[in-house]
């Protein structure tokens, strides 16, 4: 059974999606990393018992993932960019979940409410989230998996994050368990799924 870390910096509710899929995911939440002390997902974690620590330091984050036998990482929400010795320890074992159809509304400063707030400014129509293996290119690894959902009748970011998240929430837990279950291959740059 694969022992995976869930990094977070807010609220945690992808983690919880992940939690909630305890049962159908063949892999063990073996710890909650947070950068920031106060977000509420460390609680989510508590809660469930699993494991959590605050580590803002990523040469002091590697060694924590070694030392708790970490096979591979998943961003749920964890607003730091991961420096290169922390992707090369895991090449194409950390995933991440971005609120936008990559290749748009993404990339270096991309995150959070940033993202809806373009999507609006921008007059889209169309929105959705994506899961993608990190690489050296801010949100420019190999996509996993992406789900559209129309925001024609949305008016307000906050809507649209509201739409997203349900999105995130679905297929989140599904590629995670892909992933438990070696389902998920990369080959030439691109995500096949056997």
């Amino acid at each position: 059974m694969l022992r995976m870390a869930v990094l977070i910096s807010g609220g945690g509710t992808d983690l919880q999606s992940i939690i909630d899929h305890r049962d159908s995911i063949h892999g063990e939440i073996a710890l909650v990393v947070s950068n920031r002390p106060s977000a509420k997902g460390l609680q989510r974690a508590e809660n469930a018992g699993i494991p959590t620590a605050v580590i803002k330091d990523q040469t002091v984050l590697l060694e924590t993932l070694k030392e708790y036998k970490i096979d591979f990482v998943v961003l749920a929400g964890y607003l730091a960019i991961l420096g290169h010795d922390l992707i090369a320890a895991y090449p194409n074992k950390i995933i991440n979940i971005h609120p936008s159809l990559i290749p748009s509304f993404c990339g270096p400063g991309m995150y959070g409410m940033h993202v809806h707030n373009a999507v609006i400014q921008r007059g889209a129509k169309v929105s959705g989230a994506t899961v993608h293996f990190v690489s050296e290119e801010v949100d420019g690894g190999p996509i996993i998996w992406q789900e559209a959902v129309s925001i024609a009748d949305l008016e307000t970011a906050e809507d649209i994050q509201k739409r997203v998240l349900e999105v995130e929430h679905q297929i989140l837990p599904k590629v995670v368990a892909l992933y438990c279950d070696g389902k998920i291959q990369v080959e030439k740059g691109k995500v096949k799924i056997v």
